[in-house]
């Protein structure tokens, strides 16, 4: 609960909140916009981590957030709200929300403070330009 991790979440869901607006998509929502981000805050940075690391027996679990986050969730929020929107977007749902999801996994990948990070990639940057 990093509070750079926190501000990103709330402009994404200010984003996804905005898009429900501006869009006429039968399915978005304010509801599934929230739903959504919050799985994805919740597991994309552990989902990556766990490919990243090669945690391999942690594999079927992410699998298994990965899909809910991006799908599942989904899928039960609109059977239960609107079928038919349901049958008309999950096909184009799938593709942008594991894009999206993906995304916020390397946004939200590293552990430290925002200080923290600056300082990692500020001598990230001066070891490669002493090195090259």
């Amino acid at each position: 609960m990093r509070p750079w991790k926190l501000a990103t979440l709330a402009c994404g869901i200010g984003l996804l909140v905005a898009g429900a607006f501006f869009y006429e998509a039968p399915d978005w929502d304010i509801p599934i916009s929230f739903i959504m981000a919050l799985m994805a805050y919740l597991t994309a940075s552990w989902s990556m981590h766990v490919m990243v690391e090669r945690r391999w027996r942690q594999w079927p679990t992410m699998l298994f957030w990965t899909w809910f986050t991006v799908d599942g969730c989904y899928w039960l929020y609109w059977q239960f709200k609107n079928p038919v929107a349901l049958e008309l977007m999950r096909e184009a749902n799938a593709p942008a929300s594991l894009s999206l999801y993906w995304m916020c996994g390397l946004v939200w990948y590293y552990r430290g403070t925002l200080r923290e990070m600056w300082a990692d990639l500020k001598r990230t940057m001066v070891r490669s330009m002493t090195d090259g």
